[in-house]
């Protein structure tokens, strides 16, 4: 009666919520306790800005369970609910000639495949994926999974962190070359080198941001033109849009470079740091599921925590120079020997790619106020300084 009481807490999950005899089963898993009997539970969104539009939504779910000895543990775990991305209110965004093509090719199910797959056995220690617990998968193209949920160590990055997921993250490309590994999920050309930031490049770049650079009203806007007159740059527009210019035959260059299948979405918000455990990282949100120029996750694992407002961009060159070294270290242990000029392009190259020219907010101009000025100036500094590392690769 006291696991019907509990499992009733979670209705509103809708078709996912467990029954009487699923739940008990969930929490005696997550506890390690055989006798474990869920006498309460509870749903708690997590208020967080979903930018994939893979995700539906992400839950937390808290409980408690009592013993055989009558004593009592609490209890919890992370629901991410998934989607094809043409359940999304993001599809109407898309023009509507290119709609299915992005239906297609937008690997919803990818995390599915990551579970499913055997990327446990290929991850250096140190890294690790989240205990997942159940798997729903329905036919409208959705998915539901009941995951660990990984309490994260309170603190900053520090330089040290960053060096050692630098090193881990060299080590799993050199792991995951196309010769040694295959992607997750099968697709028409997932093995053409470099075919995922070309499809990111082609749309959200070209189409979308440096449109936008080049139009003469962007830099007009009032709040942009106080960041930047505030930051004293004058300068910054013409060299995206230089830069720009350049976007092509970088992609060349990078698709010519040594290729391994990577982590794709290597941001630190995606290398979880548990409690009592700081040595190792929890992997989650993997992307870009197709060979990429080796060195490629450097450049979110950079970025990550700026574009988040987590950390100045001035922090920015000293943590470059400590990952790039502690990922060569990372591929070489492994026996994958590649020149530092390369490493350093593949790096550079995707950056300047997929971040360079969307890090300043233009999303928000339409909608800015005086409170958002702060944000710009931020940004702007953000942008000067990615600038400056990608204009050193040739």
């Amino acid at each position: 009666m006291i696991s019907t009481i509990a499992a009733e807490a979670l209705t509103s999950l809708g078709r996912d919520a467990p029954d009487e005899q699923t739940l008990a089963g969930l929490v005696r898993t997550i506890t390690g306790q055989p006798g474990a009997e869920p006498v309460s539970a509870r749903v708690v969104p997590i208020d967080y800005p979903i930018g994939t539009p893979s995700t539906e939504a992400l839950l937390q779910v808290f409980g408690a369970a009592e013993l055989p000895d009558g004593t009592f543990v609490e209890w919890s775990c992370f629901v991410k609910k998934l989607q094809s991305v043409r359940h999304s209110p993001i599809i109407q965004l898309v023009p509507e000639q290119l709609r299915e093509d992005f239906i297609r090719d937008m690997p919803w199910k990818l995390e599915v495949a990551v579970h499913r797959s055997d990327i446990a056995s290929v991850l250096p220690d140190g890294l690790r994926l989240p205990a997942v617990y159940s798997i729903n998968e329905h036919d409208d193209d959705r998915a539901t999974l009941w995951m660990e949920n990984v309490v994260q160590a309170p603190g900053c990055w520090q330089l040290e962190r960053f060096e050692r997921a630098a090193n881990l993250l060299g080590r799993l490309s050199a792991r995951r070359q196309p010769h040694l590994v295959t992607p997750f999920l099968r697709r028409d050309d997932v093995s053409t080198p470099g075919i995922g930031l070309r499809y990111y490049t082609n749309g959200r770049v070209m189409m979308a941001a440096l449109p936008a650079l080049a139009d003469d009203q962007t830099w007009r806007h009032p709040m942009l033109a106080a960041a930047v007159c505030n930051a004293g740059d004058h300068s910054l527009r013409d060299e995206l849009l230089d830069l720009g210019q350049r976007l092509p035959a970088v992609l060349d260059a990078l698709d010519a470079l040594p290729q391994c299948y990577q982590h794709g979405d290597a941001s630190p918000q995606n290398l979880l740091v548990p409690i009592g455990k700081q040595d190792e990282f929890v992997v989650i949100d993997w992307g870009f599921d197709c060979p990429q120029a080796v060195g490629f996750d450097l450049g979110q694992l950079l970025v990550g925590l700026a574009h988040a407002g987590e950390l100045e961009a001035e922090e920015l060159p000293a943590i470059h120079e400590v990952i790039l070294s502690a990922f060569m270290e990372g591929l070489a242990a492994e026996g994958m020997d590649v020149p530092e000029e390369q490493v350093r392009y593949g790096y550079l190259g995707s950056l300047l790619a997929r971040a360079t020219f969307t890090a300043l907010p233009l999303e928000q101009l339409g909608k800015a106020s005086e409170s958002d000025l702060e944000l710009f100036e931020q940004r702007v500094r953000l942008t000067r300084t990615l600038v400056n590392l990608v204009s050193t690769i040739n």
